[in-house]
């Protein structure tokens, strides 16, 4: 175990370079598993969550060959069987996505219940309804079993735009027999990435970037090469902190898309930055003013499934609206238990009201104050970590493992722009 020892308080300034996408680098490497070539993947964040990932697919008889610190290759002709390393597959949330790729490639397979954050009920109905759709039989008591003679093409409506019931769904469809059919299907930057990365190797996948999901099934998959997009939620990080210290920050590796609805979000916040090619910029000494809707009324800011606000981002603009002057209610969702990381912002000093456990008004700006903390989850982590790069004094954040299951190098590249935070032993 380890922690980051903080001094906060102090303006930065320089360059950060985002890190491939999280999110897209997970499912990606599971959908690995559908071909018995090699597999080359580049931009691949080195965090902890990839890693396990990887100690997986070898556990299974894959090869991982890392060719330099971000492009790995990974093999799977050495797969023979789809049964997976319990004790890993428990330690991560996206053991989940080896059901379609595996049920796909060999008819069978079994997972424990994921591990990852704890953040509120994260259902798994639409991922099972969707294989089940396609010719699974589930038994779902303490473990998944997921069998299947053969997958036959299927029209699904889903009960919800999952992201990984999405990816999974998809994973499994690209070998089933005919054409299939996805409709209300989740259309993230990062589902994107997947269905690219599938067609490169020899899939047929239609309307990519919609809700509605057209796949021709093929025999079989073969190896290539794919590049993951960068992480927009690492950029959104790095926005709010320097909204939060006043500092001046470029950050590089930006995919303009992706960052709309994030700059309109952070827009009613009062911060302003700019995208100027592959960079954003965001000027230093902003004094953020909470945006009031018409007629003087304070604002509301949800999450909603793509192309609206991320819900990765709450916690993020939470802590972010403490610092700016006004008052904004937050409305999550997705997760009834997100919010819950705000009373170490309340110990810090921020006004917050937790009306429920999907609704926080947050009043600034408000000074904080250093203090002890342990991260929760990934997203929530990294916000306690921006609250504590802006408060008077120093903090120590324990369980930082959290933190690095989500963002590569973390205190190297807060380092980089002039932060003063320490890695120790914990």
């Amino acid at each position: 175990m380890e922690k980051f020892v903080i001094e906060g308080g102090h303006a930065l300034s320089g360059t950060l370079q985002t890190s491939g996408s999280k999110n897209e680098a997970l499912p990606v490497l599971a959908a690995t598993l559908l071909s018995d070539q090699p597999i080359t993947l580049h931009n691949v964040p080195r965090i902890e969550d990839v890693l396990v990932l990887l100690e997986i697919i070898e556990a299974m008889g894959g090869s991982v060959h890392w060719r330099t610190a971000s492009t790995v290759i990974v093999d799977n002709s050495g797969v023979k069987s789809p049964d997976v390393p319990i004790d890993l597959c428990t330690r991560l949330r996206a053991s989940i996505l080896l059901a379609g790729p595996l049920l796909a490639r060999f008819g069978r397979v079994e997972l424990p219940p994921p591990g990852g954050d704890v953040i509120g009920r994260r259902r798994l109905d639409t991922h099972f309804l969707g294989l089940q759709a396609l010719g699974a039989e589930i038994d779902a008591t303490t473990t998944f079993v997921l069998r299947a003679d053969r997958l036959d093409a299927a029209d699904i409506f889903l009960d919800e735009p999952s992201v990984t019931g999405t990816e999974n769904i998809v994973m499994a469809a690209v070998l089933a027999r005919g054409t299939t059919i996805v409709r209300n299907a989740a259309c993230e930057p990062h589902v994107q990435g997947l269905c690219e990365m599938l067609n490169r190797l020899g899939a047929r996948i239609e309307g990519v970037g919609t809700n509605t999901l057209v796949i021709h099934g093929t025999k079989s998959l073969w190896g290539g090469e794919h590049t993951i997009g960068p992480d927009y939620l690492e950029v959104g990080s790095y926005i709010g902190l320097a909204a939060m210290t006043g500092s001046e920050l470029t950050i590089e590796g930006v995919h303009a898309p992706d960052m709309r609805m994030i700059q309109l979000t952070f827009a009613k916040l009062g911060v302003e930055f700019r995208l100027e090619g592959n960079r954003a910029f965001i000027p230093g000494g902003q004094r953020p003013q909470i945006r009031n809707d018409f007629m003087n009324q304070i604002p509301k800011i949800d999450d909603a499934p793509w192309p609206m606000f991320p819900t990765d981002m709450m916690s993020i603009a939470i802590t972010t609206a403490t610092q700016c002057d006004g008052t904004v209610m937050f409305f999550e969702k997705m997760f009834d238990g997100r919010m819950f990381f705000t009373d170490s912002l309340v110990g810090m000093g921020a006004r917050i009201i937790l009306c429920d456990p999907h609704r926080v008004v947050v009043t600034g700006p408000a000074p904080l104050v250093g203090a002890n903390l342990s991260s929760p989850d990934v997203r929530a982590g990294m916000s306690l970590l921006l609250a504590t790069l802006t408060a008077r004094g120093t903090s120590t954040i324990y369980n930082v493992r959290h933190i690095d299951r989500g963002y590569e190098r973390v205190e190297e590249k807060l380092l980089s722009v002039g932060a003063r935070i320490d890695r120790r032993p914990a």
